[in-house]
């Protein structure tokens, strides 16, 4: 009788394989950044709390705007259009609540609207016009930039307004803006990277309890063996492009609230740092491989770089 022994994997060769996995190199990318942080420590400051929340609120822009980057490139697309909607909707709802008084819910959903149609228009390019995405979101991008110069006169939107007279008045700061951009918890956490953990969130049971999300997998995989298994591939991939547009907006909000203006040219290659972050998270450019916890790495590890 023939007995067949499997080979027991050792110890060693476990931790192997780990570091070979896609969550591995980016947990010990994490983990290197850390422990530089702990030797360099800069009197004892990396282990304050206050640097780690920095950090976050630092981060949680760019932050979200890799949950959007994620979204598009696990179809195996790209979106370089998030920095200009981020800048563009920043001026927007500056415009919408200091200079012409609306309410704070009424300027968050119409910036929420157009920076749904911003990436609505990439989809459409994309899916159904067959533009490859780095044309379509790169002619966008221009778009969306040009349109804040327009909009603004190419100067930052601000409380001090001049009238037809040429007279300059100091409109008071409305209060959604230090609302968005306070502490909360005694002070241990910033509202705006609270809005990034819910973005966070949100953008993972999309991609990982939905279907839609496993369509996104599909598509990224593969896109006519999706197309041929019944997945709707042209509005699935519009649908990631037109999330991909909100998300960017509510990145441009808590933008203007933190610089407590809107600026034409704020979010500037945002989108790098943003891409930055989903592929030092294991997120394949390929697409159909990764998911947001591997993201959430990479967010902490560009994070902590740019906070040493």
């Amino acid at each position: 009788m023939n007995v067949v022994v499997k080979p027991q994997t050792s110890g060693a060769g476990m931790v192997k394989s780990v570091l070979k996995s896609e969550i591995g190199r980016a947990l010990l990318a994490l983990a290197l950044v850390l422990i530089l942080g702990f030797i360099f420590n800069a009197d004892g400051a990396f282990l304050k709390i206050g640097t780690h929340r920095d950090m976050l609120r630092h981060a949680s822009v760019f932050g979200i705007l890799a949950c959007a980057m994620t979204i598009v490139i696990i179809t195996g697309g790209i979106d370089l259009a998030v920095g200009s909607t981020l800048g563009l909707t920043a001026v927007l709802f500056s415009v919408f609540t200091i200079h012409l008084g609306w309410s704070a819910w009424a300027a968050i959903i119409v910036c929420l609207v157009i920076g749904a149609m911003i990436g609505a228009i990439s989809g459409s390019l994309i899916s159904y016009a067959k533009l490859q995405p780095f044309i379509a979101t790169l002619a966008m991008m221009v778009f969306a930039r040009g349109l804040a110069r327009f909009i603004t006169g190419d100067k930052k939107v601000t409380t001090y307004v001049t009238d037809a007279s040429g007279n300059i008045a100091i409109k008071k700061l409305p209060d959604i803006f230090s609302a968005i951009d306070s502490r909360i918890l005694g002070g241990n956490i910033n509202v705006v990277t609270v809005i990034f953990i819910i973005c966070v969130i949100i953008t993972w049971i999309l991609l990982a309890k939905h279907k839609w999300g496993r369509q996104l997998y599909a598509i990224g995989g593969n896109e006519e063996s999706a197309r041929l298994s019944g997945v709707p591939v042209r509005l699935s991939k519009t649908l990631g492009y037109l999330f991909a547009g909100i998300l960017s907006a509510v990145a441009g909000i808590a933008q203007a609230a933190q610089e407590t203006q809107g600026d034409p040219a704020t979010g500037n290659a945002y989108e790098l740092t943003a891409i930055a972050m989903v592929v030092i998270g294991g997120t394949s450019m390929a697409g159909g491989r990764g998911g947001m916890g591997l993201t959430l790495l990479g967010i902490l590890t560009i994070g902590y770089l740019e906070k040493s």
